[in-house]
C-alpha cells in the first residue's frame, strides 16, 4: 500500500501555487492516503472474463451546429464586468 507523505503534499502545493496551512496539510495528506487505498481496491478486483465497456448506453451527445453570432448590445455584456477597459473585460493576472 502507498503511503503518501506531508512532504509530497507539500510539493504538490507548491506546484499548484497554493499555500496550505499546517491543518490543511494534514487533511489533505489523509484524504490523498484514503483515495490511494480505494485506487487499490479497484486495481485489485479481478476482471477476467468480462468485456470492456466503451459506453454504458447507446445515447450519444447532441450538440448544436457552432457558429458566430454578432451581439450587437456590447454594453449590455460588459454590465457582468467587475472591471472593464477599452470597451473589453478587465481580468486579474492569471500567470505569474
Amino acid at each position: 500500500m502507498a503511503i503518501i507523505s506531508k512532504e509530497e503534499i507539500i510539493h504538490i502545493a507548491k506546484l499548484a501555487s497554493l499555500n496550505l496551512s499546517d491543518e490543511e496539510i494534514e487533511r489533505y495528506t489523509n484524504d490523498m492516503q484514503e483515495i490511494l487505498e480505494f485506487a487499490n481496491i479497484i486495481n485489485s478486483i479481478n476482471t477476467d472474463g468480462m468485456s470492456e465497456t466503451i459506453v454504458a448506453n447507446e445515447k450519444s451527445n447532441v450538440l448544436r451546429k457552432d457558429e458566430v453570432v454578432n451581439f450587437e448590445n456590447r454594453e449590455l455584456l460588459l454590465q457582468n464586468a467587475p472591471s472593464q477597459d477599452e470597451g473589453m473585460f478587465r481580468i486579474p493576472k492569471v500567470i505569474n
